[in-house]
C-alpha cells in the first residue's frame, strides 16, 4: 500500500507545533503501525531529516508506552494499543492524520511523545498496599469470593496507557485511577487504606490537572483492555463513603 501521513511535529513542550505531510511507500499490510513508522524514520534519516519521536517499549500491547491518536482515535480504527494495531486495518491512498496524545495533564515533550508522569504521582499518592511482603502465602491463607478476584483482576489489567485521557472530551484520567482503587479495593488487603488511598488518588488527580469525569464513556469505548465504565461508579462510592465516614 501507499499511504499519506499527517504527522504532529514539535521539538520541545515550549515550542509551536504543526502538521507535517509524508508519504510512505510500500506498506505491507502486515507491518504494525510503530514498524510503519519505522520505515517513515529510516527513509527521514537516510535524507538527513530528524525522525519522528513515538514511544513504544514491548511492542506486544502490555506495558502501554506506546499511544497516539490516529485519526481523530487513540490508539486508531481497532479496540487495541498502537503497536497492535496493523496496516490492513487501512486501504491503500488513505490518508492518516497522527497527533499526540492532547491533555493538559500530558504536555508535548517531542513529536508524538508525552509525559505521562502525572499517571505515577497519581500511583504514588495511594495506589498501594503497604504491607509486608515475604515468600508467598498459601492459596487458601485470604479466602477471596470469586466475584471479587474477578473485579479485581479485570481492574488491574490496566496499562496506564492513557488512551482514556486522550479520548475524553474533559481529558479526564478517571477511569485509569478508577481501576487502580477498585483493583486494591476488592481484594482483603486493600481494606485498611481503601478510605484513605481513595482520597488521596482523587486528590492527585485533580492536582494534576486532569479534568472532571461527566460521564460520557468515551474512555472506556478506546480502553484496549476493556476496563468497564461502572469502575468509576465504584470509585464514587468508596470516595462519598470515605468523606462521610468522618475517618479522614
Amino acid at each position: 500500500m501507499n499511504i499519506t501521513l499527517r504527522v504532529w511535529r514539535q521539538k520541545g513542550r515550549d515550542d509551536e507545533g504543526r502538521m507535517v505531510t509524508y508519504k510512505v511507500e510500500d506498506v505491507s499490510p502486515d507491518m504494525s503501525f510503530l514498524e510503519m513508522l519505522d520505515v517513515l524514520n529510516e527513509k527521514l534519516q537516510l535524507a538527513g531529516d530528524e525522525p519522528v519521536a513515538f514511544d513504544h517499549d514491548c511492542r506486544e500491547g502490555i506495558c502501554g508506552a506506546c499511544g497516539v491518536v490516529i485519526d481523530g482515535v487513540a490508539h486508531g480504527p481497532e479496540n487495541t494499543t498502537t503497536c497492535q494495531l496493523h496496516m490492513r486495518s487501512f486501504s491503500d491512498g488513505d490518508v492518516i492524520t497522527v497527533e499526540p496524545w492532547r491533555a493538559k495533564a500530558f504536555p508535548v515533550v517531542k513529536d508524538l511523545v508525552v509525559d505521562r508522569g502525572a499517571f505515577d504521582r497519581v500511583i504514588q499518592a495511594g495506589g498501594y498496599i503497604s504491607a509486608p511482603t515475604g515468600t508467598a502465602p498459601d492459596a487458601h491463607a485470604a479466602p477471596v469470593p470469586k466475584a471479587d478476584a474477578d473485579r479485581a483482576f479485570d481492574a488491574a489489567t490496566c496499562i496506564g496507557c492513557g488512551a482514556c485521557v486522550a479520548a475524553c472530551p474533559n481529558a479526564s484520567g478517571m477511569l485509569f485511577t478508577a481501576a487502580k482503587v477498585t483493583h486494591l479495593g476488592s481484594v482483603p488487603q486493600g481494606q485498611p487504606e481503601r478510605a484513605a488511598r481513595v482520597v488521596k488518588m482523587v486528590n492527585q488527580h485533580d492536582e494534576e490537572d486532569f479534568g472532571g469525569c461527566t460521564n460520557i464513556g468515551e474512555c472506556a469505548a478506546v480502553c484496549p483492555k476493556g476496563i468497564p465504565l461502572d469502575t468509576i461508579s465504584q470509585l464514587n462510592r468508596d470516595l462519598l463513603g470515605a468523606l462521610s465516614s468522618g475517618e479522614l
